[in-house]
């Protein structure tokens, strides 16, 4: 009973699948045919206005370079108008001029009385040569390109054949001539320069420009005659209009009369029973209109390849299609053999098992969301009770992290107090144990020794000067201590060597037996604007840092300056600072030993104040035979600086 539903469902899917599939894949490959033939017809007009406007450039080029030349020697002509000169401006205007193939200087009527009735000094070019020849006897006054010019009184272009007469030097087929009027002294016309250039030859340039292998050009005068065209049978005694019926061809009627009326523009034309594409454009300073023509053939040639591609597609896709429903069938009784091998995994106590819901609505579809409803729920439960442990684990760490911390701080805190008590206590009972001596002496009447008496008063002074040391640079490490050093911005005027001679004496009250020496690279009247407190606070902890962890024999106090910082160095011969401590050195109430005397601050607060002052303190890493601080401060030499 099961495989006959399965089968059954299995069928019903693979002809739905069929169904929908072959009429969309049918359709978009022949919305895709027929796209591609308007892409491919476009293209085709934009590769014949391409190749319409390349040839447009040449020709104006040639019927350019002509005019410029007629118009250059006609002045010439003018000038010197007489048969030799005539026949030598004749002969230049051809040979310095390749795009010209004749030149014909032609005079009026009984210009010249002894060369009689007719002058007329031509040149042509044949091959790599320039002839140049007075023309025989005829009547030339009627030719179109003589007539045009001096009718209008204007330079012109102007198309004809070239007629044999009795002159056998002449150029084959069809010509375009401008021609120029040449006027005396008087204003009047005197003849006629007029150059030629073969259309047959710029036939010939013109078929090198074309975008497919059939299309040619063809070019038409103001009355519609064919100018250039391929059917040289065409040339000149046709137009565009002969022989063609308006019912049937209105596409070719329409088409010369655009081209006739200097329009441009392009369209499909029927010329000869093949449809073309006709891309047409007037040619400047002319009356005449060049067109290209491309056959339909030549253009769809490939689209015709695309309809055989098109069908081995069509096969090719519905073959995939028909495997596609082959494996939608298997698909169809996939969900059964996976919802089977998965509910086996969550029997043997594999909860990361996953079965997806289905949007199916048969049987299948409804066992495997309620396996997957069932899935969720336990999952929801389980993890309901992994997140409490894992959140009451992560509360447990952080208590313990507090706690620490907490143990620490009051590690901290108890190890500060005892250290700042021990500082505090023990020059404090120095000085009451001899203020005690001092009082029972008094009492007892018993004198004291001047010696005596002053041992005990430089003891006093000096441990009173120590507990007021410490004092100090216990209220400069407090927060009210470093928000005062930062509202004070007085800067003095410091002379460097008498702030360093102050430090040294302050030095030698706390260990009179130091041994200092004073080096100066600064003149004695040297100063600098900064604030001389803290310079003298850097300068004291540097000095008694040095007498305190070396001999106290060897300290050198050294002053250097530079365009931009003057430099304090202090120097000593001893222990030196371990690589492992210079990281922490400079941190507030950190000492290198801790059973060493003071509180860990000297450093941290020489190196704030230099940072206050606008400088730096650092250990110079460079020196081993002890420690070697260099204090650095901007050089202010005034207000202004």
């Amino acid at each position: 009973m099961i495989k006959i539903k399965s089968y059954s469902l299995s069928t019903r899917l693979a002809i739905s699948i069929l169904l929908l599939a072959a009429p969309i894949f049918i359709i978009s490959m022949g919305v895709l045919f027929f796209q591609s033939r308007q892409i491919i017809r476009h293209e085709a007009v934009g590769r014949a206005n391409s190749a319409l406007n390349s040839t447009m450039q040449r020709l104006a080029l040639n019927l350019i370079t002509i005019e410029t030349a007629t118009n250059a020697y006609s002045w010439l002509a003018e000038q010197q108008m007489n048969p030799d000169s005539l026949l030598a401006i004749s002969h230049n205007v051809v040979a310095l001029n390749p795009h010209i193939d004749g030149c014909s200087i032609s005079a009026e009527p009984e210009l010249f009385p002894e060369m009689g009735r007719y002058f007329s000094a031509y040149t042509i070019r044949e091959n790599d040569s320039v002839i140049t020849v007075i023309e025989e006897k005829y009547e030339y006054f009627q030719k179109i390109w003589y007539k045009t010019p001096k009718q209008l009184g204007a330079p012109c272009w102007a198309v004809y054949f070239d007629e044999a007469d009795s002159l056998e030097l002449t150029i084959d087929g069809m010509l375009a001539s401008y021609g120029k009027p040449l006027y005396n002294e008087n204003n009047i016309i005197i003849g006629i320069i007029s150059t030629d250039l073969s259309l047959l030859q710029l036939s010939k340039i013109m078929s090198e420009e074309r975008p497919y292998p059939n299309s040619y050009f063809m070019m038409l005068d103001g009355d519609g005659h064919y100018v250039v065209h391929p059917d040289s049978s065409r040339l000149f005694n046709k137009t565009i209009f002969d022989g063609t019926n308006p019912r049937d061809h209105s596409d070719l009627i329409t088409l010369g009369h655009e081209m006739t009326a200097g329009k441009k523009g392009g369209m499909p034309v029927d010329i000869n029973g093949t449809s073309c594409l006709v891309c047409y454009e007037p040619v400047p300073g002319t009356t005449w209109s060049l067109a290209i023509v491309c056959p339909e053939n030549d253009i769809l040639k490939g689209y015709y390849k695309l309809t055989n591609i098109l069908i081995s597609l069509l096969i090719v896709g519905l073959l995939l299609i028909m495997v596609l429903c082959h494996r939608a069938v298997a698909h169809a009784i996939r969900p059964i053999n996976q919802l089977l091998v998965k509910t086996r995994s969550i029997a043997e106590g594999n909860m990361e098992v996953h079965i997806s819901s289905s949007k199916r609505i048969d049987a299948v579809g409804r066992l495997q969301n309620s396996f997957a409803a069932m899935l969720q729920a336990l999952n929801f439960h389980i993890g309901s009770v992994r997140y409490i442990t894992e959140k009451t684990q992560l509360r447990n760490e952080e208590l313990e992290q507090v706690t620490k911390l907490a143990k620490e701080a009051d590690h901290q805190k108890t190890a500060f107090i005892q250290n700042v008590s021990h500082q505090i206590r023990t020059p404090l009972n120095i000085i009451m144990g001899f203020a005690q001596i001092l009082k029972e002496t008094g009492t007892q009447h018993e004198a004291m020794s001047e010696d005596e008496m002053k041992s005990i008063t430089s003891t006093m002074e000096h441990h009173s000067k120590l507990l007021y040391r410490l004092v100090n640079m216990l209220f400069d490490s407090s927060d009210t201590g470093f928000s005062e050093e930062l509202n004070n911005h007085q800067f003095d005027l410091v002379n460097c060597n008498d702030i360093a001679r102050e430090s040294i004496t302050y030095l030698k009250q706390h260990y009179p037996n130091a041994n200092i020496t004073f080096e100066s690279d600064l003149p004695d009247d040297f100063c600098f604007q900064t604030n001389h407190l803290y310079l003298l606070r850097c300068l004291r902890e540097l000095l008694y840092n040095s007498a305190k962890y070396s001999d106290g024999q060897h300290i050198l106090l050294k002053i250097s300056h530079t365009s931009k910082l003057v430099s304090f160095i202090v120097e000593d011969k001893g222990m030196g600072i371990d690589e492992a401590d210079r990281e922490r050195m400079f941190k507030f109430f950190t000492k290198v030993d801790d059973l060493s005397e003071g509180l860990g601050l000297g450093l941290p607060l020489a190196k704030r104040h230099a940072l206050n002052l606008g400088g730096d303190m650092r250990l110079d890493e460079t020196y081993h035979e002890g420690c070697r601080f260099v204090l650095e401060l901007p050089l202010k030499l005034n207000d202004y600086d």
